[in-house]
Protein backbone atom coordinates (compact mmCIF):
# COMPACT_ATOMS: atom_id res chain seq x y z
CA UNK A 1 0.00 0.00 0.00
CA UNK A 2 2.84 2.42 0.82
CA UNK A 3 5.07 1.31 -2.06
CA UNK A 4 4.31 4.41 -4.22
CA UNK A 5 4.87 6.73 -1.24
CA UNK A 6 8.25 5.20 -0.42
CA UNK A 7 9.19 5.45 -4.10
CA UNK A 8 8.56 9.21 -4.00
CA UNK A 9 10.56 9.50 -0.78
CA UNK A 10 13.39 7.46 -2.28
CA UNK A 11 13.49 9.75 -5.32
CA UNK A 12 13.44 12.77 -3.02
CA UNK A 13 16.44 11.46 -1.05
CA UNK A 14 18.46 10.71 -4.20
CA UNK A 15 21.54 9.68 -2.22
CA UNK A 16 23.68 6.78 -3.55
CA UNK A 17 24.79 6.02 0.02
CA UNK A 18 21.24 5.28 1.12
CA UNK A 19 19.79 1.86 0.26
CA UNK A 20 16.08 1.20 0.69
CA UNK A 21 15.11 -2.49 0.73
CA UNK A 22 11.42 -3.33 0.64
CA UNK A 23 10.42 -6.91 1.41
CA UNK A 24 6.97 -8.14 0.44
CA UNK A 25 5.97 -11.07 2.63
CA UNK A 26 3.64 -13.27 0.64
CA UNK A 27 3.55 -17.00 0.03
CA UNK A 28 2.16 -16.15 -3.40
CA UNK A 29 5.66 -15.05 -4.38
CA UNK A 30 6.58 -12.91 -7.35
CA UNK A 31 3.25 -13.53 -9.08
CA UNK A 32 1.41 -11.73 -6.28
CA UNK A 33 3.94 -9.19 -5.01
CA UNK A 34 5.69 -8.30 -8.28
CA UNK A 35 2.78 -6.36 -9.83
CA UNK A 36 2.56 -4.14 -6.74
CA UNK A 37 6.19 -3.06 -7.13
CA UNK A 38 5.79 -2.76 -10.90
CA UNK A 39 2.71 -0.56 -10.61
CA UNK A 40 4.62 1.85 -8.35
CA UNK A 41 7.61 1.94 -10.68
CA UNK A 42 9.80 1.03 -7.72
CA UNK A 43 13.51 1.61 -8.34
CA UNK A 44 14.79 0.66 -4.89
CA UNK A 45 15.72 -2.91 -3.91
CA UNK A 46 12.70 -5.22 -3.84
CA UNK A 47 12.58 -8.63 -2.17
CA UNK A 48 9.76 -11.18 -2.15
CA UNK A 49 9.89 -13.11 1.12
CA UNK A 50 7.62 -16.15 0.71
CA UNK A 51 8.53 -17.69 4.08
CA UNK A 52 8.39 -14.49 6.18
CA UNK A 53 12.07 -14.98 7.02
CA UNK A 54 12.59 -11.27 7.66
CA UNK A 55 9.73 -11.02 10.15
CA UNK A 56 11.05 -14.14 11.87
CA UNK A 57 14.54 -12.65 12.10
CA UNK A 58 13.36 -9.32 13.54
CA UNK A 59 10.33 -10.77 15.36
CA UNK A 60 7.96 -8.48 13.46
CA UNK A 61 4.27 -9.16 14.06
CA UNK A 62 2.98 -7.75 10.78
CA UNK A 63 3.85 -5.57 7.81
CA UNK A 64 4.82 -2.83 7.44
CA UNK A 65 7.67 -2.87 9.93
CA UNK A 66 11.23 -1.62 9.56
CA UNK A 67 14.80 -1.76 10.77
CA UNK A 68 17.38 0.97 10.23
CA UNK A 69 20.88 -0.35 9.60
CA UNK A 70 23.80 2.06 9.54
CA UNK A 71 26.96 2.04 7.43
CA UNK A 72 28.68 -0.19 10.01
CA UNK A 73 25.98 -2.84 9.78
CA UNK A 74 24.52 -1.99 13.20
CA UNK A 75 20.77 -1.89 13.75
CA UNK A 76 20.03 1.60 15.06
CA UNK A 77 16.25 1.49 15.14
CA UNK A 78 13.48 -1.12 14.97
CA UNK A 79 9.83 -0.20 14.55
CA UNK A 80 6.45 -1.76 13.85
CA UNK A 81 3.59 -0.16 11.96
CA UNK A 82 5.89 1.91 9.78
CA UNK A 83 3.40 3.36 7.31
CA UNK A 84 4.73 6.21 5.19
CA UNK A 85 1.56 8.25 5.69
CA UNK A 86 -1.87 8.23 7.32
CA UNK A 87 -4.43 6.12 5.48
CA UNK A 88 -8.22 6.16 5.56
CA UNK A 89 -10.17 3.14 4.31
CA UNK A 90 -13.92 3.30 3.80
CA UNK A 91 -16.21 0.28 3.88
CA UNK A 92 -19.84 1.17 3.26
CA UNK A 93 -20.81 3.83 5.79
CA UNK A 94 -17.83 3.09 8.00
CA UNK A 95 -14.19 4.12 7.76
CA UNK A 96 -11.07 3.59 9.79
CA UNK A 97 -7.74 5.39 9.93
CA UNK A 98 -4.31 3.86 10.33
CA UNK A 99 -0.72 4.86 9.79
CA UNK A 100 1.11 8.06 10.64
CA UNK A 101 2.63 11.06 8.93
CA UNK A 102 5.52 11.14 11.42
CA UNK A 103 7.57 8.15 10.39
CA UNK A 104 8.81 9.24 6.95
CA UNK A 105 10.19 12.56 8.29
CA UNK A 106 12.06 10.59 10.97
CA UNK A 107 13.69 8.48 8.24
CA UNK A 108 14.71 11.65 6.38
CA UNK A 109 16.20 13.08 9.57
CA UNK A 110 18.28 9.94 10.10
CA UNK A 111 19.57 10.04 6.53
CA UNK A 112 20.54 13.70 6.93
CA UNK A 113 22.10 13.42 10.41
CA UNK A 114 23.22 9.81 10.73
CA UNK A 115 24.26 8.81 14.24
CA UNK A 116 23.39 12.33 15.45
CA UNK A 117 19.73 11.95 14.51
CA UNK A 118 17.49 12.17 17.56
CA UNK A 119 15.55 9.20 16.19
CA UNK A 120 18.47 6.77 16.45
CA UNK A 121 17.93 4.30 19.29
CA UNK A 122 20.51 2.95 21.70
CA UNK A 123 21.61 -0.67 21.44
CA UNK A 124 19.69 -1.39 24.64
CA UNK A 125 16.49 0.10 23.21
CA UNK A 126 16.86 -1.82 19.96
CA UNK A 127 17.39 -5.07 21.86
CA UNK A 128 14.38 -4.34 24.04
CA UNK A 129 12.21 -3.70 20.99
CA UNK A 130 12.90 -7.14 19.51
CA UNK A 131 10.04 -9.25 20.74
CA UNK A 132 11.25 -12.54 22.28
CA UNK A 133 10.06 -15.73 20.61
CA UNK A 134 8.74 -18.57 22.73
CA UNK A 135 9.57 -22.19 21.93
CA UNK A 136 6.09 -22.66 20.43
CA UNK A 137 6.49 -19.57 18.26
CA UNK A 138 9.78 -20.92 16.93
CA UNK A 139 8.10 -24.26 16.17
CA UNK A 140 5.32 -22.34 14.45
CA UNK A 141 7.84 -20.62 12.19
CA UNK A 142 9.28 -24.00 11.19
CA UNK A 143 5.79 -25.41 10.52
CA UNK A 144 4.92 -22.33 8.46
CA UNK A 145 7.95 -22.85 6.22
CA UNK A 146 7.16 -26.54 5.82
CA UNK A 147 3.61 -25.65 4.79
CA UNK A 148 4.92 -23.30 2.13
CA UNK A 149 7.38 -25.93 0.90
CA UNK A 150 4.68 -28.59 0.53
CA UNK A 151 2.32 -26.11 -1.13
CA UNK A 152 5.03 -25.21 -3.65
CA UNK A 153 5.42 -28.91 -4.49
CA UNK A 154 1.70 -29.46 -4.90
CA UNK A 155 1.22 -31.50 -1.71
CA UNK A 156 -1.89 -29.72 -0.50
CA UNK A 157 -2.70 -32.15 2.32
CA UNK A 158 0.69 -31.82 3.99
CA UNK A 159 0.69 -28.08 3.37
CA UNK A 160 -2.64 -27.71 5.16
CA UNK A 161 -1.45 -29.92 8.04
CA UNK A 162 1.60 -27.77 8.75
CA UNK A 163 -0.32 -24.54 8.10
CA UNK A 164 -2.83 -25.53 10.79
CA UNK A 165 0.03 -26.53 13.09
CA UNK A 166 1.68 -23.11 12.70
CA UNK A 167 -1.53 -21.30 13.58
CA UNK A 168 -2.24 -23.62 16.52
CA UNK A 169 1.25 -23.07 17.94
CA UNK A 170 1.03 -19.29 17.48
CA UNK A 171 -2.67 -18.34 17.31
CA UNK A 172 -1.94 -14.65 17.98
CA UNK A 173 0.24 -14.28 14.88
CA UNK A 174 -1.06 -11.46 12.71
CA UNK A 175 1.41 -12.53 10.02
CA UNK A 176 -0.19 -15.97 9.74
CA UNK A 177 -3.69 -14.57 10.04
CA UNK A 178 -3.27 -12.05 7.24
CA UNK A 179 -1.36 -14.48 5.04
CA UNK A 180 -4.24 -16.92 5.37
CA UNK A 181 -6.67 -14.15 4.37
CA UNK A 182 -4.74 -13.49 1.16
CA UNK A 183 -5.76 -16.98 0.07
CA UNK A 184 -9.44 -16.11 0.57
CA UNK A 185 -11.79 -14.12 -1.64
CA UNK A 186 -11.99 -11.16 0.74
CA UNK A 187 -8.24 -10.55 0.87
CA UNK A 188 -6.02 -9.38 3.72
CA UNK A 189 -7.80 -6.11 4.50
CA UNK A 190 -11.41 -7.25 4.32
CA UNK A 191 -14.14 -7.89 6.88
CA UNK A 192 -12.24 -10.57 8.83
CA UNK A 193 -9.22 -8.34 9.30
CA UNK A 194 -11.37 -5.37 10.33
CA UNK A 195 -13.21 -7.58 12.83
CA UNK A 196 -9.95 -8.72 14.40
CA UNK A 197 -8.65 -5.16 14.50
CA UNK A 198 -11.84 -4.01 16.24
CA UNK A 199 -11.54 -6.87 18.74
CA UNK A 200 -8.01 -5.76 19.58
CA UNK A 201 -9.24 -2.21 20.13
CA UNK A 202 -12.07 -3.38 22.41
CA UNK A 203 -9.60 -5.40 24.46
CA UNK A 204 -7.11 -2.53 24.64
CA UNK A 205 -4.48 -4.57 22.78
CA UNK A 206 -1.99 -3.43 20.16
CA UNK A 207 -0.52 -5.86 17.68
CA UNK A 208 1.92 -3.15 16.67
CA UNK A 209 4.13 -1.73 19.40
CA UNK A 210 3.34 2.02 19.47
CA UNK A 211 5.84 4.13 17.55
CA UNK A 212 8.20 6.04 19.81
CA UNK A 213 9.11 8.98 17.60
CA UNK A 214 11.13 10.87 20.13
CA UNK A 215 14.64 11.48 21.38
CA UNK A 216 16.77 8.50 22.35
Amino acid sequence: MDVPVWQRIYEQIDDPNFVLISAAQDTGGEAVAGPIFDAAGATYVQVVDEDHVISQAFHFVNVPSAAWIDENGSIVRVDEGTYAKTHVISAGDQSFTFGTDEYAPAVLDWIANGAHSRYVQSAETVAGNLRPLSADEQRADAAFRLANLFRAHGQAGKAEHYWDMAQALNPESINYFRQNLTLSEEGSAGESFRARREAYLREGKDYYRPLDIGAR
